[in-house]
């Protein structure tokens, strides 16, 4: 049998609810492995104007599975789950936040999005949302793009994070 180019890849012709949470969970690792082999200085490096760091991506993901997942399907307010209130707000930083801090964290909320659907089928309505009654696909479809474009930003911060150690 052919290992799959990815860890998380699934047949052609496997359930479409396999699929997508397949495609979730290799935009999840792909996140948080920006952070691989970097320094705690680079991983809070700012490149651009806006909050935006690698370590501040991972962390903002771990809100999004939060948003999705614990308030979405679950239906607990952001202040009972412990997450700010504005996606902005998600990306500030402590000084207590380390690579290995928010990597636990995203892991954490991960497993926890993932048990909360485990019951679930694409079709189901979750009722948590703010914008009001969604099927969980529409759910994971907007958790994989968020993924995705945030993946995106990683690899152009990482790849610049990576350039300056030659410089």
């Amino acid at each position: 049998m052919n290992q799959p180019p990815f860890e998380h890849e699934v047949p052609f012709d496997a359930p479409a609810r396999e699929q997508l949470l397949a495609f979730v969970d290799e935009h999840r690792a792909l996140l948080t492995s920006c952070l691989d082999d970097l320094t705690e200085d680079e991983a809070r490096r700012s490149l651009v104007p806006s909050r935006t760091t690698l370590l501040g991506l991972v962390k903002h993901a771990t809100f999004v599975e939060r948003v999705w997942f614990d308030e979405g399907v679950r239906g607990r307010s952001r202040a009972e789950i412990g997450i700010p209130a504005t996606p902005d707000e998600s990306f500030a930083l402590t000084a207590e936040d380390t690579i290995a801090s928010v990597v636990a964290a995203h892991r954490q909320a991960c497993a926890d999005g993932r048990a909360a659907i485990a019951d679930l089928d694409l079709d189901d309505v979750v009722t948590g949302n703010r914008r009001g009654p969604l099927p969980l696909r529409w759910v994971l479809l907007h958790v994989l793009r968020e993924l995705a474009q945030h993946a995106g930003h990683a690899d152009i911060l990482r790849e610049q994070v990576l350039a300056a150690r030659e410089g």
